[in-house]
Order: structure tokens, then C-alpha cells, then sequence
């Protein structure tokens, strides 16, 4: 037994500190490696109409450069919901974030951008509201007061008990239209439903006032016109990048625009 006994504490000992060793590597960087010396973290947001799988492309190519990327999954069911997930995502992130945002996914992290981790904002072919404004006020304020040409890819929804979608053949001909046919049917065939209230609900406190922001125009969208997202850009003072692409830039042209995030990441 004298002998047996100094095993078993040996044997315990060790048990417990490989436990302590993989606790610590689950918990992320301890004092030999603090928080700021780890990359940003980029968070992606989807627009209406999509889901997280809407930048397939551009993940492996963030991944490829070293840099732990986050697609969230957005509900659509208004701002403050959408808002709550991509601030749930931030909150699990050691160190710091850039957040991305595409279409209506610019109104989220224009809310959501204001945690002290988020160093920098990219909105894709998005809205970037200011306080007080919503989705609706700024398009009627464009293609009304200001008669900005309106384009065709928001004409013609389908509402179906409070939720908006789109028509397949809007999506291969207005909002994906440089994708292949096929492609842009799969994409039509995942869209998410985009809450009506959504259009009307305001921004309280635009992120971009306090942020370093970059902004890619999309030159051919047809679902927000390419003149008033040069607008928008131009009103946060974003760093602007032109592509001539379809409201989907990351899908038609992902390497240009992880290109532009990274610029983002690694903009001092």
C-alpha cells in the first residue's frame, strides 16, 4: 500500500493538471497572452432575404489569413432581435471585432457597433442609418424628396402574414443577377422573411459617429441604389470602395470584398 498510494496522488496530480491545461486552452489567452494581442474577430451580418451562408465564400478566405470569423444567423424579426444576436456574438469574442454588415445587416451593426470591442465597421452594398432614421425614411427621403432613380428589386414583393419575401425571378434578375441562374435559385430558395417592421424601425445611437468605417458600393445593385449607397458612405465618411457587382458582392466577387475587410482589420 506505501507504494500504491504515491501513484495514485501522482496519478491524481497529473488528472488534474491536464484538466487545468485544457480548461485554459478552452478559456482563450491567459496572462502570457492578454486579449489585445489577439487578431480581431470578424463578425459577419446578413441582410434581409439571406442567412449566415450568404458569405460561404468569404469565410475561407478570412480563415486562410488566420482570423476567427462569425457568421450570425439573424432572425429578421426586427431591429432590436437582430441586434441582441449580433451583441450575444460580440460578447463571446476575446479581444476585438470587426463587424461586417450587408444590406439591411448595415442597419444592425450600425446599433449594434457600439461595443468597446468592435474597432471597425464594413457595410456591403448597406444601409447605414443615422439616429433617428429607419430603412423607410431613408429610401423615401432618396427616391422621393431627392428623386434618386429608383431600381427594380424591391417592387414587387410577396408579404405573407407580416413577413416579406422575394419572387424567385426578382432574385435572379434584380438581386443576384451576376450569379448563375442556378445559383441565385438556391439563394431564393433560403431566403429569409423579413419582418415588415423592420422598414420603419429607427436607429438610437449610429456606431459609425465613433468608428472608423469602410463602405463597398456595389455599382450594379438593383435592390438599394448603388447613387445612395455612395450617399451613405460619403455621410459616415467611410473609406469607399467601388465594385462593379449585383446587391451580393460577397458571392459574385468574395475576394474583393474580403479584401476590403481585411483593410478594415488591419486599419490602425
Amino acid at each position: 500500500m506505501k507504494v500504491i498510494r504515491p501513484i495514485l496522488a501522482h496519478a491524481v496530480s497529473t488528472a488534474f493538471l491536464c484538466v487545468n491545461l485544457s480548461l485554459s486552452a478552452i478559456a482563450g489567452p491567459g496572462k502570457d497572452q492578454p486579449a489585445a494581442d489577439v487578431k480581431p474577430t470578424i463578425i459577419l451580418v446578413h441582410g434581409a432575404f439571406a442567412d449566415g451562408s450568404s458569405w460561404n465564400k468569404v469565410i475561407p478566405i478570412l480563415q486562410k489569413k488566420g482570423y476567427q470569423t462569425i457568421a450570425v444567423q439573424n432572425p429578421l424579426t426586427s431591429l432590436d432581435d437582430d441586434v441582441a444576436f449580433v451583441n450575444r456574438a460580440i460578447s463571446e469574442v476575446n479581444g476585438s471585432v470587426v463587424l461586417v454588415g450587408h444590406s439591411w445587416g448595415g442597419a444592425v451593426i450600425t446599433q449594434a457597433g457600439n461595443s468597446e470591442k468592435v474597432k471597425s465597421l464594413v457595410y456591403v452594398a448597406a444601409y447605414a442609418p443615422d439616429e433617428g432614421e429607419s430603412l423607410g425614411s431613408i429610401s423615401k427621403d432618396a427616391y422621393e424628396t431627392r428623386k434618386i432613380p429608383n431600381v427594380p428589386g424591391f417592387a414587387d414583393p410577396v408579404v405573407s402574414d407580416g413577413y416579406i419575401r422575394l419572387k424567385d425571378e426578382t432574385i435572379v434578375k434584380h438581386f443576384a443577377q451576376d450569379l448563375p441562374r442556378q445559383d441565385a435559385l438556391v439563394l431564393a430558395a433560403g431566403q429569409g422573411r423579413f419582418h415588415v417592421s423592420t422598414l420603419e424601425a429607427k436607429i438610437s445611437n449610429p456606431a459609425w459617429k465613433r468608428k472608423p468605417s469602410f463602405y463597398i458600393v456595389s455599382d450594379l445593385d438593383q435592390v438599394i441604389s448603388p447613387r445612395l449607397e455612395a450617399d451613405m458612405a460619403a455621410k459616415i465618411k467611410a473609406t469607399v470602395f467601388h465594385l462593379p457587382a449585383s446587391h451580393v458582392a460577397m458571392l459574385s466577387q468574395p475576394a474583393k470584398v474580403a479584401q476590403v475587410i481585411l483593410k478594415a482589420v488591419e486599419a490602425k
